[in-house]
């Protein structure tokens, strides 16, 4: 009989031996437990921001300049848009073949003079000022060595004709000193000088030099906002928009077209809707009076049977019914 095998002996630690044994358990819990305590940590302590990179702007080779960035081309109007806004100015070309600027000028200097004054005021009453004004001071060496107090007297009729008498003065001067006494042709000088901003820069342009130009006043404006051609606000911004719509020939005649209509039809608070020829292309139609025998009574200036704004309007305008407008202290 096989004797049973003896049983392996257990040799139990002691002394340092026994407490290496006992530390090395403790140790390795220890170990694996820290992970977690260290993530509870980050999880409460707030996030720091890794500061934004610099950017550094790349080494351009010496003598090489560095590229322009390209601008994006506008983008192209509507078709449909374009056709709409190019029928309505034909259909206005047809109601106002005499349209024209209506402010009595004979020069290029008075017409930059009458629109400078013709701010917050009517052109009526610039027409009925201005001959006083021209008749002392035919030139602009004249005005620029003007008593701005005697000037002031003429000016009085147009309000605010401190402010104005100065910004005549001092574009006088600019005019004699700058440009040798003739007002200059161009977009980039004109708007140098003083109180002549784009909107008059365009009238001198296209009136007194035959050079296209858009005139965007608050008549412009609201009608272009109204026919929905732009939703824009800003004068700069309208003016591009409204250019995308048209050759460049056609945008002096489109100012008067439009600036026109919104004077005698299409007015701000009362659009006479009843009696506008355009009314089938207008998407705000029924914005005003559309009984056609009320819309008749809205009209103004020479469609309501009324003088017009000029003392001295061109014949083309007298031909078709229109009525010079009367001196000043007559009306």
């Amino acid at each position: 009989m096989k004797k049973p095998a003896p049983a392996e002996k257990t040799t139990v630690p002691t002394g340092a031996a026994a407490k290496k044994a006992a530390a090395e358990p403790r140790t390795a819990a220890a170990k694996k437990a820290a992970p977690a305590k260290k993530a509870t940590k980050a999880a409460k302590a707030p996030v720091a921001k890794t500061p934004a990179k610099k950017a550094t702007a790349k080494k351009v080779p010496a003598g090489k300049a560095p590229a322009a960035k390209k601008t994006p081309p506008p983008a192209k109007p509507d078709p449909a848009l374009v056709r709409r806004a190019r029928r309505i100015n034909r259909e206005l070309a047809e109601v106002y073949p005499y349209a024209h600027p209506e402010l009595d000028f004979e020069n290029a200097f008075q017409l930059v003079i009458a629109t400078v004054l013709s701010a917050q005021t009517t052109d009526l009453r610039v027409n009925q000022t201005t001959p006083a004004l021209f008749a002392k001071y035919p030139t602009p060496e004249d005005l620029a060595a003007a008593n701005p107090e005697e000037v002031e007297e003429i000016l009085r009729p147009t309000g605010f004709f401190r402010a104005k008498t100065k910004s005549v003065i001092g574009l006088s001067k600019a005019i004699r000193d700058d440009f040798g006494g003739e007002v200059p042709g161009r977009l980039e000088d004109l708007v140098k000088l003083p109180g002549v901003g784009r909107k008059t820069a365009f009238v001198v342009l296209g009136n007194a030099f035959g050079r296209p130009g858009i005139t965007v006043d608050t008549h412009f404006g609201r009608l272009v906002r109204r026919w929905q051609w732009t939703e824009e606000t800003d004068p700069d911004k309208v003016e591009a928009a409204v250019g995308a719509l048209f050759p460049k020939s056609d945008w002096t005649m489109l100012s008067h077209h439009v600036i026109f209509h919104g004077r005698r039809i299409c007015h701000a608070r009362k659009p006479a809707c009843g009696a506008c020829p355009i009314a089938p292309l207008c998407p705000a139609y029924g914005e005003g009076e559309t009984d056609p025998e009320k819309a008749r009574k809205l009209l103004k200036y020479e469609k309501g049977g009324f003088p017009g704004q000029r003392l001295k309007p061109p014949k083309a305008y007298l031909d078709a019914g229109g009525i010079a407008a009367p001196p000043l202290g007559t009306g």
